[in-house]
């Protein structure tokens, strides 16, 4: 790149015929003095402990304060902001919102100089006779969802102490000792995994920890707070920490706990061990603050409707998954952790080869605790699972892409926008179409046992190793066959390659696990009231008939790739404006799809977008289909036995 910027300089300059400009030779850098090497971490103890203070009580202008104070010895250091934050998978760290880096060491400034390879990294030479400095920095975090998630809102904050935060390059995360305090606004009240040692005046003090624990400890504080005892008397506390926009949003039904009690007794059941002191749910009620769902070996940070516990208890689905989903992370993800996702600090590239475990596996006992513990119901599970299959059924992009590949979505661009969902393949991928494939491999192990034995059997066996360890233990490929293999002898290495890499025009969906476990896929014209809760069956999807969503105004939305629609030439942005001559609604489309099924007229639909009109004739007579999991008479229901508690 600077070679270039420099034959450009020389281009630029002969062409206005002006003297050519010295070429800078090799080596030397247009800096204010040369870039040392970052160094590598090693497995040493950072000399000392550094004082690390955040003042986060100017919410209303969403500014966080960092006040660092680090013991150094005379030369060079360097500092590290994160870059590749855990559970991103990816290079996330918004250094982009870090401003007003000021360095002090014996009250005098200390210039730093950012690595122009890797602008995470601060170079500054410590003077002599200097034994700490002072580092103080904002991070600037945002008033909307534009670019980056809002983490600060009126009445409630979560601080993820990573996004805010240097530490010395050269070590391992897990032997620099921070000492971690906080000030929060009046009268609010928090929750985190860290041990407080005292909180007055608003400013929280916790006992020393390893920055890779301090990372993995986030913070959620609010005005409107309560805690709830998940486990009481059990072996060690499990609790839910709730903030919310307004105190009357927190009023969780005895009926509603009990059910997260039962998630904890179903986990414990389902791995036989425990690998944390304490587990920490953290829940926000909240329309102003971002939201999430994010795992923590300790911990989970989570987000819900402020109506979450009263009429929106029922329509919230994919929230009542998503605590299961974040708990289960604490055994698979944190204790057992991909090889290649367990590096030395926060800035070695993490790969994402076993996301498939990580994350696939995750989502299926996210879907089965859910039912178990009583969050959600089976007919709920049913239709989720039927809609993550007719998803796969009708995806076109594995022609091209394996599930594979999709472990690579986050480093790719995080979360990037995927407007041909169907053909690209994503992040998406590696949850729910791995979870097809492990309900494959659980369904084969009953099936291959006489029912004696399951994927439950591989959970005790994989994740409950070492009871009461929460030192991260890693697992490569092998361990996975390894284990599967123990429980019930099998080609496991070629069950999961085939699955995993399968591409091309002839790869198969795998949806053996639901014939195996007793139930078909079929498609519907008319959905239940469920299906059109968990699925958005109904008005409006056309997904696996003409090939489309119609959203508010008639607005053609998320276009499956090779569909009658898309074969018309039509993508996402079109407006329907009217169906075989009569004005369009959802109702209206309904109708004609309906009717086509015993004509062989087509479908005549008048589109629009800003460059005009378009008159569609779409030859499709197979009527309105909504994905249902139907029982194979005469089989067992393994998924039924699958969905059910393990303590009954």
């Amino acid at each position: 790149m600077r070679l270039r910027l420099t034959v450009s300089a020389l281009a630029i300059a002969l062409s206005l015929g002006m003297a050519a400009p010295a070429l800078a030779q090799v080596g030397t850098p247009a800096l204010p003095r040369a870039l040392p090497e970052i160094p590598a971490p090693v497995d040493q103890a950072y000399p000392g402990v550094i004082r690390y203070e955040v003042d986060a009580t100017d919410i209303d202008r969403k500014i966080v304060s960092v006040r660092q104070t680090i013991p150094v010895s005379a030369g060079p250091l360097t500092l590290l902001y994160p870059k590749f934050i855990p559970g991103n998978h990816a290079p996330t760290g918004p250094i982009q919102l870090i401003a007003g880096l000021t360095i002090h060491g014996d009250g005098d400034r200390i210039e730093w100089l950012r690595d122009t390879i890797d602008p995470y990294a601060f170079h500054i030479e410590v003077p002599g006779g200097v034994d700490e400095i002072v580092v103080e920095f904002q991070w600037l975090t945002q008033p909307d969802a534009s670019n980056w998630r809002v983490v600060m809102a009126s009445s409630m904050l979560n601080l993820q102490w990573e996004k805010a935060v240097l530490y010395p390059a050269g070590y391992r995360h897990s032997r620099i000792t921070f000492a971690p305090s906080i000030r929060l606004p009046d009268g609010w009240q928090y929750g985190v995994a860290m041990d407080t040692v005292s909180f007055e005046d608003g400013v929280a003090t916790f006992a020393p920890v390893s920055l890779e624990t301090l990372a993995d400890s986030p913070m959620f504080a609010g005005a409107h707070y309560k805690s709830y005892d998940l486990d009481p008397g059990g072996r060690s506390p499990v609790t839910l920490h709730i903030v919310a926009d307004q105190p009357e949003q927190i009023a969780p039904t005895r009926e509603q706990l009990a059910k997260y009690e039962a998630l904890v007794d179903e986990a414990d059941l389902l791995f036989g061990s425990r690998h944390f002191d304490k587990y920490e749910f953290l829940l926000g009620l909240t329309r102003e603050m971002g939201g999430i769902g994010l795992e923590h070996h300790r911990s989970s940070e989570n987000t819900a409707p402020p109506n979450f516990f009263g009429d929106g208890w029922e329509a919230s689905h994919g929230t009542r998954t998503l605590l299961p989903h974040e708990f289960v992370h604490s055994w698979n993800g944190k204790f057992r952790r991909p090889g290649d996702q367990l590096t030395p600090n926060f800035n070695v590239p993490v790969q994402n080869t076993l996301l498939w475990v990580y994350e696939g596996q995750t989502e299926y006992w996210g879907e089965v605790l859910t039912a178990r513990s009583g969050l959600g119901t089976k007919e709920e599970a049913l239709a989720s699972f039927a809609g993550i299959a007719a998803f796969y059924e009708y995806q076109s992009g594995r022609e091209w892409r394996s599930l594979q590949d999709t472990t690579n979505n986050n480093l790719l661009g995080y979360r990037a926008s995927s407007p041909w969902p169907s053909w690209m393949r994503g992040t998406g991928d590696y949850y729910r179409e791995s979870a097809l494939i492990w309900l494959d491999a659980d369904t084969l192990i009953r099936e291959k046992t006489g029912d004696t034995k399951s994927l439950n059997d591989f959970a005790k066996l994989f994740f409950g190793i070492d009871d009461g360890s929460w030192t991260a233990t890693p697992y490569t490929f092998d361990d996975i066959v390894t284990a599967l293999n123990a429980v019930v002898p099998h080609d496991w290495a070629g069950f999961l390659r085939d699955r995993l890499d399968a591409v091309g025009p002839d790869a198969e969906v795998p949806l053996d696990g639901i014939e195996r476990s007793g139930y078909r896929l079929v498609y519907t014209d008319s959905p239940t009231e469920v299906e059109t809760r968990i699925n958005g069956s109904g008005p409006g999807d056309y997904l696996y008939s003409l090939g489309f969503y119609l959203a508010g105004g008639n607005r053609i939305v998320a276009v499956q790739w090779d569909s009658p629609i898309f074969n018309a030439g039509i993508g996402a942005g079109w407006t329907l404006v009217s169906v075989n001559g009569e004005r369009a609604s959802p109702q209206v489309l309904s109708n004609a799809i309906t009717a086509a099924t015993i004509s062989t007229a087509p479908i005549v639909l008048e589109v629009r977008n800003a460059r005009g009109s378009r008159t569609l004739e779409i030859d499709y007579h197979d009527g309105l289909r909504y994905p249902r999991l139907e029982r194979i008479p005469g089989t067992p229901d393994r998924l039924g036995d699958i969905l059910s508690p393990m303590r009954d």
